[in-house]
């Protein structure tokens, strides 16, 4: 026996609920000082979290599983959906389906899971594929479902799934589960889901997507509201110990370890959202601060830097930047540039040519400004 779905006690995990429920106290805690924190934010600003933090999600979900997409095509495609104005670009195949499938999470978060839905997901997110012998169904071929790496001549087989013929009794299974787990603890509950679901690889591809879709869709359900947090940046950033957790938790049933760096790995994502709702409360401070004070140019440029998120222009605004954004002369960014740090709107850093600009806001992730 080499798999845990091969396990006579499968799909019985097994996992200590007591060393695991503080998480889900202070992700509970989180997302309560989260909500409250969305109350003062503009209905403009909303919306526009709503949507990258949606592309986002869509972007690394995607770059995790090694494709990378065109992020205004996906900010377009999500703001269709929202009915939003967009630049009515024509928006390639991957990015519309898989901005399709996450609006589509967001909007139906509280609905029941099952297959017709998940089909639908998987028929999004392969649209326009040629490759695939079946889009919108669960896996049919006949040669076993593998997670493979290395040469063709010696392949490292990571996992193998269930054969295809029992997946659709196998996703049974996994649906009624999810669907009557509702009381148990979120975060728990969300783990559980995404290895389950994992372990199953129901789809030809697009399994990795789905199956944190799913997990979302577990956050969501608990919380009773969308969760909007960065789970797969969060994941994408620690990619290598994400797949060595997943690996761990495929040959056995007990998969302690895998919750454990699932539950940090979601704090982790709170904590990104958070900084991003707090500078966009900080962005409005700043403008309330400085209403009258910025002309055009210095107006557009700090807009500009607000665009650019909490992480700012990497390595900070030079004098270029300034130029090349403002339009403006030299001598004119020279003294636009001076009057915003004598002001209190900019921080300056260097001399000359390392001259670099930061925005002068409050802001708890200031550091990764610089």
């Amino acid at each position: 026996m080499q798999w845990n779905w091969q396990h006579k006690d499968w799909p019985d995990f097994t996992y200590d609920a007591a060393a695991l429920s503080e998480y889900d106290r202070v992700f509970l805690h989180k997302a309560g000082i989260m909500h409250g924190s969305l109350k003062h934010i503009a209905e403009a600003d909303k919306e526009s979290l709503r949507v990258q933090l949606i592309s986002e999600e869509a972007y690394k979900t995607s770059e995790i599983e090694g494709e990378i997409l065109d992020r205004d095509s996906l900010q377009s495609s999500i703001r269709k959906h929202f009915g939003l104005k967009t630049d009515n670009r024509k928006i390639p195949a991957a990015e519309q389906g898989i901005a399709e499938m996450l609006v589509d999470l967001y909007k139906t978060y509280d609905a029941p899971l099952d297959s017709q839905r998940l089909h639908r997901w998987h028929e999004m997110l392969t649209g326009g594929r040629r490759d695939l012998q079946d889009m919108g169904r669960y896996r049919t071929h006949a040669e076993p479902m593998q997670i493979v790496s290395g040469s063709l001549h010696e392949p490292e087989v990571h996992f193998e799934a269930p054969p295809s013929k029992i997946v659709p009794d196998e996703m049974e299974q996994f649906i009624a589960w999810f669907n009557e787990s509702g009381t148990m603890p979120l975060l728990l509950r969300s783990g559980i889901a995404h290895i389950w679901f994992e372990s199953i690889h129901p789809f030809e591809d697009g399994n990795g997507r789905i199956g944190r879709a799913i997990s979302e869709k577990a956050l969501s359900q608990g919380l009773g509201r969308p969760t909007l947090i960065a789970l797969a940046q969060a994941l994408e950033r620690s990619r290598k110990a994400y797949y060595a957790a997943l690996q761990i938790g495929n040959r056995g049933l007990d998969i302690q370890d895998w919750l454990e760096y699932f539950c940090q790995t979601v704090l982790e994502a709170q904590d990104y959202t958070q900084s991003m709702i707090d500078f966009l409360i900080e962005k409005s401070k700043f403008y309330d601060r400085f209403e009258g004070k910025l002309n055009e140019r210095q107006d557009k440029v700090i807009a500009r830097m607000f665009d650019e998120g909490i992480e700012g222009f990497k390595g900070g605004l030079s004098a270029e930047n300034y130029i090349s954004i403002s339009g403006a002369a030299r001598a004119t960014a020279t003294r636009d540039l001076q009057g915003l740090v004598e002001i209190g709107a900019l921080k300056k850093t260097g001399e000359r040519k390392y001259t670099r600009y930061y925005l002068n806001i409050e802001h708890k992730s200031a550091n990764l400004y610089k």
